[in-house]
């Protein structure tokens, strides 16, 4: 199974021996590359812009690796959603992050990634 837009499979990849390995800190690979996607809406209910959340753990893995971020800004509209622009890139290329606790999600410091500095 391949994640649109791009063509990475998904968490799940078969090693050697024909067991199927269960990725925990990334989404999918491309030739060997982990990838991470991110997501957010381009304006939330409350009427704030939206913002990608970077897991510390994970991007430093993901960076170690030479991994990549997809990221995908999208509309509501109606029930469904509609991406209104989407990019690619390097974990190492990020700008500068600032680590903040981030509860319990992931395990993992957290740094809120806004639009513009991806875009």
């Amino acid at each position: 199974m391949a994640t649109k837009p791009y063509p990475v499979d998904e968490g799940y990849h078969f090693i050697d021996d024909g067991k199927q390995f269960n990725s925990s800190w990334y989404d999918g690979l491309k030739n060997g590359t982990p990838w991470e996607f991110k997501a957010t809406a381009h304006r939330h209910a409350d009427g704030n812009p939206g913002n990608f959340k970077i897991y510390e753990k994970y991007h430093d893995r993901l960076r170690q690796q030479g991994g990549r971020y997809g990221f995908a800004v999208y509309q509501r509209r109606g029930s469904g959603t509609h991406v209104l622009k989407i990019t690619t890139k390097l974990a190492s290329d990020l700008p500068l992050l600032r680590w903040h606790g981030g509860g319990n999600h992931r395990n993992s410091r957290q740094s809120k990634l806004s639009i513009g500095a991806v875009f």
